[in-house]
């Protein structure tokens, strides 16, 4: 008996202090729960939706990258295992015993085999104790559950991509889930037009056949944008008519298309997210600015560490060893370490340049905490001193970033801060010669300087005037590639700096800035001593 309690003793040990060397910061049950109950309120009656858990993806042969749960999911649910489904219902149903339920959570069982592989599945239990649903049941239910969704008005779902394969040796994975879905549903994805694709047909529609000249003219000018609808077969067919006989009978088909009616929604889902998840809650900012803090303090640590001989690929690792330090589970995107003419590429992540040299570094990099996903970007020099045309260029970027984020205010539309940061950046261009005029058309500065941050790294919203608790990036920049036309002395200069800025009542405030911006700062951090120069590896040559 003795031996027993001794046993019981030591494994209920074990499970705490598992439990205890567990994260414990998560969003809790309640944030999930209140997410669910304002879509719910926003659905209108006799209505349904339904969300799926992000597929598993193959990485080679038999290995799957690291699961990322889909960011809509987790917010409706907490929940970041593959294979699963919510079903949110607009007012309660009714089980054959009785019951009342407004959702239901579908999730993998609990499989001791599958669990030895490849870790513990949180399970029904698990869904009901853990997340706070009333209603759980497996996978397989789902399939297996007669669910006619043909009986509500309006079944919301977001388009599928088609992106998961089938496991066959799973019941209720994902291709099962979807598949049974479909089945319960109306759902075809060839009942769904894209915009484009509606316009063109709404034109082909209602345009005299005398006129289908002008048609033609505006279907070759949509497929310079729109190069999909070259291959559809009622735009193809109708180009290609030879006779106003066969144009009327493309005419036809487009109008049936058109007319085509099914209670799927692909939209609604899609456009209440964006609204709910651009505003964050003091939750959701308590992690989000954790993130942007772990991602600031790498930007700092490299600063000090960095040396000429360094590799691009050696930076990012240094950044993201910071994140781990601090407990960031990924990246929040895939890491952007570009030196000199590399950093004129704006996506840049192979990061395999052996050796930066004393050019400029753009170090693009975001950690994710807790599912929530920073995006800070700091560029310095690789010898720690900024040559007069860097310097040059890095504070035109600064006082772009600097009018931008000043433009971060209520009221103010979301392209505000864009539109002041591309003055500044004209006018600058123009006064160091690079272009003739602040009005010339160049391509030194290409894209926006802003997106909203949250699960996402960009992140949904509506993208019209700012309100408080909105979270958005600030990242104006200037890129010179070689061989551009302008002096020599300028060509692989690269430089984008980019903060993330919380809007608030008393203006805006930036999250990420206790990492150094200006020259001097960045300087000046750079002297000092790093924790990391001690850190020397045996040679493998």
């Amino acid at each position: 008996m003795k031996t027993k309690i001794l046993f019981f003793s030591l494994f209920v040990l074990v499970v705490f202090d598992f439990f205890a060397q567990t994260p414990t910061d998560y969003l809790s049950k309640e944030f999930h729960q209140e997410r669910r109950d304002i879509l719910r309120a926003k659905m209108p009656k006799n209505t349904v939706a339904v969300v799926f858990a992000n597929p598993l993806r193959n990485r080679s042969n038999d290995v799957d990258y690291v699961f990322h749960q889909d960011p809509n999911f987790y917010y409706l649910t907490g929940f970041r295992e593959p294979n699963a489904v919510l079903v949110i219902f607009s007012e309660n149903q009714t089980d054959a015993k009785g019951n009342s339920y407004n959702e239901i959570i579908y999730v993998p069982k609990n499989d001791p085999v599958s669990e030895m592989w490849n870790g513990k599945r949180l399970g029904v239990k698990g869904a009901k104790d853990q997340l706070g649903f009333k209603i759980a049941k497996t996978s397989e239910e789902f399939v297996t559950d007669k669910l006619n969704l043909n009986n509500f008005e309006k079944v919301f779902v977001e388009k599928f991509k088609d992106d998961y394969r089938n496991s066959y040796r799973d019941q209720g994975d994902l291709f099962d889930l979807v598949e049974s879905f479909k089945k319960k549903s109306s759902y075809n994805s060839r009942l769904f037009l894209s915009k484009p694709k509606k316009r063109v047909y709404e034109l082909i529609k209602v345009t005299p056949v005398k006129n289908a000249a002008n048609v033609a003219q505006v279907i070759g000018k949509a497929i310079t944008y729109y190069p999909d609808l070259k291959e559809d077969a009622i735009v193809k067919g109708y180009s290609n008519a030879t006779s106003d006989k066969v144009k009327k009978e493309f005419q036809q088909l487009a109008a049936l298309k058109l007319n085509k009616k099914s209670n799927i929604d692909i939209d609604f889902l899609t456009i209440q997210f964006a609204e709910m998840r651009e505003i964050k809650t003091p939750s959701e900012l308590k992690l989000l600015t954790k993130a942007i803090r772990i991602s600031a303090v790498g930007q700092i640590e490299m600063m000090k560490a960095m040396q000429p001989d360094m590799s691009e690929t050696e930076i990012q690792g240094i950044h993201e060893f910071v994140y781990k330090k601090y407990g960031a589970e990924y990246e929040g995107y895939p890491s952007i370490v570009g030196a000199g003419n590399n950093g004129c590429i704006l996506h840049y992540i192979e990061n395999n340049k052996t050796k930066v040299d004393n050019d400029l570094v753009l170090m693009d990099l975001g950690a994710e905490y807790r599912g929530y996903t920073a995006d800070v970007t700091r560029t310095i020099p690789a010898n720690g001193k900024f040559s007069k045309e860097q310097k040059a260029i890095y504070e035109l970027v600064l006082e772009a970033q600097d009018e931008g984020i000043e433009a971060c205010t209520i009221g103010n539309m979301f392209w505000t801060p864009g539109q002041e940061a591309k003055r500044v950046i004209d006018e600058g261009l123009a006064y160091l010669g690079i272009i003739k005029s602040p009005s010339e058309k160049h391509n030194y500065f290409p894209h926006g300087t802003s997106h909203h941050i949250g699960l996402d790294v960009h992140d949904p919203g509506t993208y019209g005037a700012f309100q408080a608790n909105m979270v958005i990036t600030v990242e104006p920049g200037i890129y010179i590639p070689d061989g551009s036309p302008c002096d020599k002395k300028w060509w692989g200069i690269a430089v984008r700096i980019e903060d993330d800025i919380l809007i608030t009542v008393n203006g805006p405030k930036n999250l990420s800035g206790e990492a150094p911006r200006s020259v001097e700062a960045i300087e000046q951090m750079m002297q000092k001593k790093s924790v990391l120069n001690e850190f020397i590896l045996p040679s493998l040559d």
